[in-house]
Formats: C-alpha cells, structure tokens, sequence
C-alpha cells in the first residue's frame, strides 16, 4: 500500500515514470530520494522552531524538540545533556523565568541552512549561521555570530534535535562593535555556567573572531563527495 501511494505521488512530480513501469530497484531508489526531502523540510521547520522559542522565552517548548537523550552546547559553557538539564539552562541563561524578562531582546536569527539527511532517512546533519540581537532595555546590548554543527535523529517517525552545537565567533557590545575586539575578547563562558554547571566540559578548544576557526564539517562536499578540508 505504501509503495502505491509513492508511487503515485512520484507519478505526479515525475511525468516521464507513467511510461514505463518502474522496477522494485527504482521504487527503492525515489523513495530513499522521498525520505531525504522529506526530513529535509523537517529537520529546517525544527530548527526554525528551536529558534522562535527561544526568542520568546519559551524553555520548555524548546526543550521538547530534543530527543530524551538530546544535547545543547552553547560556545564555551559545556554539554547540558537531557530535556530537562536543556530546559532549566536555557531559562536560567535568559533571566530565570519562564518568558522574556521586560525590555528583554534575545533574537536568535537562523540563516543559511545546509542539511544532509542520511540514506535511511533516520539520521542527519546540518550547519546553519547564527547572527543573534541580544540585549537589556537601556542597560546593555550585544551582537552575536556563531555557526551551528547539528546532529538530528527521527524517533517513531518524528524528527528531533540529537545535539545542537553553536560554535561562537564571537558576542561583543553593539556600541563597541567587532571591529575593536581584542584577541580572545569576544567569547567567554557565561555566568550560568558556574551557578549551574554543565553535564560535560566544552568539546571544542575555540579560536574567535578575530581567529579564524572553521567548524569540522560533519558531512562530506555536496558535489564531490569528499571530506571538506580545514575543520579544526
């Protein structure tokens, strides 16, 4: 049954496959293609929904898009590892209530989506860019720039944050700007993570702006196939 209805919906997008009848080999090989566009548009309406959450204050909606045994490392502030653990992180890092405190700007822009989603359709990575405006009503104001090196796995059909890991180039004041950072001035851990410690250290040593670090791609080159060159 299954393999009828994708077939007819590959009719439909694929007109020259009514001419001919497709063979077990091809019905195997569109619905592998099927399974990877399909976690494709998933995985980025998941990611794009970690992101509105957090911009919100909503924790716990946040929270919930992390597999039970899901992952978030945030820079320097170590690996929180479970909904919970991610859960009380989150909201204590952003004032400690649920929602955003007044006067509180935490906009987690999300740009450039990459995702490669595994042959099997259970697994996938993506690379995304964060550019975040942050900051307090007449008190303080922050830029931000990182890249994010995700993992995501489908459970009982529905896709989930595995691991979300945001390297930070740097978070540095609006009125200072970039430009004027001084060599390893741009990053450092935040107060949560010495109140509220993490499950795990850091997993990266981070070079930031103005170094030069390129995150370890976790998929190979689109067009070549090959590992990409650089990483750590």
């Amino acid at each position: 049954m299954k393999q009828g209805i994708l077939l007819a919906l590959l009719l439909v997008a694929t007109p020259a496959l009514a001419q001919t009848p497709a063979s077990e080999t091809e019905l195997a090989a569109l619905a592998e293609r099927v399974a990877v566009l399909e976690g494709t548009r998933a995985i980025k309406k998941l990611q794009r929904a970690f992101g509105f959450y957090v911009d919100r204050g909503l924790w716990g909606e946040a929270a919930d898009l992390f597999s039970d045994d899901g992952s978030i490392e945030l820079g320097l502030d170590g690996v929180y590892v479970g909904k919970e653990r991610i859960r009380e992180y989150l909201k204590r890092l952003h004032g400690g209530q649920e929602g955003l405190l007044y006067g509180q700007l935490n906009e987690w822009i999300t740009l450039q989506p990459a995702v490669f989603v595994a042959k099997d359709g259970r697994s996938a990575t993506a690379r995304w860019r964060d550019h975040a405006m942050l900051g307090q009503y007449k008190q303080h104001a922050e830029w931000r720039d990182g890249i994010y090196e995700n993992r995501y796995v489908r459970e009982d059909g529905v896709w989930k944050i595995a691991s979300l890991h945001l390297y930070v180039n740097f978070q540095v004041a609006y009125e200072k700007g970039w430009a004027r950072l001084r060599p390893g001035e741009g990053l450092a851990p935040s107060a949560t993570s010495v109140s509220y410690p993490p499950d795990r250290p850091p997993t990266e040593t981070y070079r930031p702006f103005p170094e030069v670090q390129l995150p370890a791609f976790q998929a190979h080159h689109p067009v070549t196939g090959q590992p990409v060159r650089g990483g750590r």
